[in-house]
């Protein structure tokens, strides 16, 4: 599993000096549970986004955009032509927001 999203949950908690058992405590899970989110060992849930970014101080689309690329991320990781895939993925999404802007 990829670490995008935990490692950057990492580096802002060390910055704010927040203990793990804290950002666990908010989360209604375990410590052990919040480490392995941060090690990329499990993945946070959606709705934990939210209070992790305002815990964290920081803008939840962001997080959340983090969060999402783990998940592309081990989609593609292992694709051969992974850089390709998403710049394909990349350019349908460009063509699909002008698309519906017509709309």
């Amino acid at each position: 599993m990829s670490t995008i999203f935990g490692n950057k949950v990492r580096i802002l908690r060390e910055e704010r000096q927040i203990p793990q058992r804290e950002l666990a405590a908010a989360l209604k899970i375990d410590t052990a549970t919040y480490c392995k989110i941060e090690k990329g060992d499990r993945r946070a849930k959606r709705e934990q986004i939210t209070v992790l970014a305002n815990l964290l101080e920081v803008e939840s689309k962001d997080l959340l955009r983090l969060w999402s690329a783990d998940k592309v991320y081990e989609i593609i990781a292992e694709e051969e032509e992974a850089t390709q895939i998403l710049s394909v993925v990349a350019e349908n999404i460009e063509e699909y927001k002008l698309r519906t802007a017509k709309i």
